[in-house]
């Protein structure tokens, strides 16, 4: 079967989770409302993962949708996406990468998704404009690098990514080529039945190198589908960092974040940074922790790891730039460095912020 048709058979509806989790009438009727707004969708491998015995899973947090989404405070655009978007479908943040929403479409959603409020819409439209992205790419050297993301930049076709690999690998000021997906850890059978992808990869990885930026976020999902799909990508000459959401109920604790962090060195994948979940709508509610407490946690599971897996930073990706939390004087004074910066005179710039002990994110008017 081809990996579009299994996508399928995901679970997209209230009446089809419904055969796997109980629900009464009135909560049936209200999901069936949020998913107007938020869609849901999981794929049959990823929801085989779910212990459905259990009701805190925290697979099935990830993937499941829950009322606790109706509280929408947050913001939808944590980051100023839209202010840094140059041409439709590509933003210039930082001064050496270009990131391009390849598409908006997803093999299966999570529910902490900071782009939710783009879930579900098609891809055609940004390659209706690649011409102008690709420009824009040319035309700015300072550019070293290009990030195709989305949604899931391996959920389009092949030959929409052999496009994106053939036009960038053939610019000089460009250094490497990383793509962000999800796709190892959900549905792994995109990579696996697909020679002709995991092909590809290898051919341009001869002419650019090419990293795939992946997002495994509790140790169940290291399986060994996941695993293969991994191997795969690494027998062709692919570089697999990982990015990690530091997400209430499903790895805020030191051990369970240790164990994914020694799973992923096992298996190749290189920890790459852990991210603050962001207080976006429906999702601030449920998934955010305080960075005070946030950085305990890390720091206990980078104790238990050896010097690969101590290399990973726990950032927070703010409207200013990426700030890396990097100590803790006590509970209401942290430590904070910005890793990248929007404004190139703040890079570098270390400080310590006094906050709430509870404080989840940085205000705007907190810098």
């Amino acid at each position: 079967m081809l990996w579009q048709n299994e996508l399928h058979h995901n679970i997209t509806t209230i009446e089809e989770l419904s055969k796997y989790y109980h629900f009464t009438e009135d909560e049936k009727n209200k999901l069936n409302r949020l998913l107007e707004q938020f869609p849901m969708s999981i794929t049959r491998y990823y929801l085989s993962l779910i212990n459905k015995d259990d009701p805190h899973d925290p697979i099935a947090r990830i993937a499941v949708p829950s009322l606790q989404e109706f509280h929408l405070e947050g913001s939808f655009d944590t980051s100023g996406e839209k202010e840094n978007t140059k041409v439709v479908g590509l933003q210039h943040k930082y001064a050496q990468t270009a990131l391009i929403l390849s598409t908006n479409q997803c093999a299966s959603y999570c529910r902490h998704c900071f782009r939710r409020r783009l879930v579900g819409l098609s891809g055609d439209e940004i390659m209706k404009r690649f011409d102008a992205i690709e420009n824009y790419v040319a035309e700015h050297k300072e550019i070293n690098n290009i990030l195709i993301s989305g949604g899931d930049s391996l959920c389009q076709d092949n030959h929409m990514i052999k496009r994106y690999l053939d036009t960038f690998s053939k610019m000089e000021h460009l250094d490497f080529i990383r793509f962000g997906t999800r796709i190892p850890v959900v549905f792994p059978q995109r990579i696996i039945n697909d020679p002709e992808l995991v092909t590809m990869f290898r051919e341009y990885n001869n002419i650019k190198p090419i990293y795939i930026v992946t997002h495994f976020n509790h140790p169940r999902e290291i399986t060994k589908e996941s695993t293969l799909a991994v191997k795969l990508l690494r027998d062709a000459g692919i570089i697999v960092k990982n990015q990690t959401v530091l997400l209430k109920g499903v790895n805020d604790d030191a051990d369970t974040l240790a164990q994914l962090l020694q799973g992923l060195t096992r298996i190749g994948v290189v920890p790459y940074y852990i991210f603050q979940c962001r207080p976006v709508c429906g999702v601030k509610t449920q998934f955010q922790i305080p960075l005070a407490l946030g950085y305990d946690i890390v720091e206990k599971a980078k104790a238990q790891q050896n010097g690969q897996g101590k290399c990973l930073k726990y950032i927070m990706s703010h409207q200013s730039g990426k700030i890396e939390i990097t100590g803790k004087i006590d509970d209401t004074h942290l430590m904070m460095k910005y890793h990248q910066s929007k404004d190139p005179s703040q890079y570098g710039i270390t400080y310590i912020k006094e906050l709430p002990v509870d404080e989840t994110w940085l205000k705007e008017d907190h810098l």
